[in-house]
């Protein structure tokens, strides 16, 4: 009983170390000829069809490379141990295994949650999303009042400077000319305002056929 039970418990570690193999080989560096000739190409699989009858061939041309896919990944080791670095039609032929992809699931999942805001246009949004309220505007109505007592040259100020902080003063601006920004009548009186200048517009020049009919 217990060397029948060695027995079994060697035999699933060799199943487990060929299921981790991959059952496809990849030829790099093929003669171009192999693409052509078909004589070449018969005598090329019948290499590979010696460890698996029912071993299948994809040709690519452009990398001039092939994949040869076995049934089972037992075949694939044994046909790269006899095979790799032989000589093949007066080149050395190189055999490495092919990388297997696992994607997961036979279906295109879709992508996750916080990965959807990727997508253009954007998808519907989770349930229970809501929309946030914009917050209402902050609006000082003392300073605006403040502000609209003031004359031109005056101040006011906002903040009170400290041993750290400076003070902020506004200042209301006056017109470029010096005066007020609503005079007086006795200043409009004593110190008229100039006339605006006129803008002269550019006359167009006359226009002389080159052509004369």
């Amino acid at each position: 009983m217990q060397q029948s039970e060695n027995g079994s418990a060697e035999e699933a570690t060799v199943d487990v170390q060929f299921t981790d193999l991959p059952n496809a080989l990849i030829a790099c560096k093929v003669p171009e000829e192999l693409f052509n000739e078909g004589s070449l190409k018969t005598s090329f699989e019948a290499l590979f069809r010696s460890f698996d009858p029912a071993v299948q061939f994809q040709y690519f041309k452009s990398f001039r490379r092939v994949r040869i896919s076995f049934s089972d990944a037992l075949a694939a080791a044994e046909a790269r141990l006899r095979l790799h670095k032989s000589n093949f039609n007066g080149k050395e032929m190189r055999l490495y295994f092919a990388q297997s992809v696992h994607i997961g699931s036979p279906r295109l999942e879709p992508p996750k949650p916080e990965k959807q805001f990727l997508i253009s246009p954007p998808a519907s949004p989770p349930v229970g999303w809501e929309q946030s309220q914009d917050a209402t505007p902050v609006i000082n109505y003392d300073l605006l009042c403040a502000i609209s007592k003031l004359g031109p040259g005056d101040k006011y100020e906002l903040h009170t400077a400290t041993p750290t902080t400076p003070s902020v003063v506004v200042h209301v601006c006056e017109d470029e000319r010096g005066d007020s920004s609503a005079p007086d009548d006795s200043d409009q009186d004593e110190k008229p305002r100039p006339p605006r200048p006129k803008i002269i517009q550019t006359r167009r020049p006359d226009y002389t056929p080159g052509v004369k009919q």
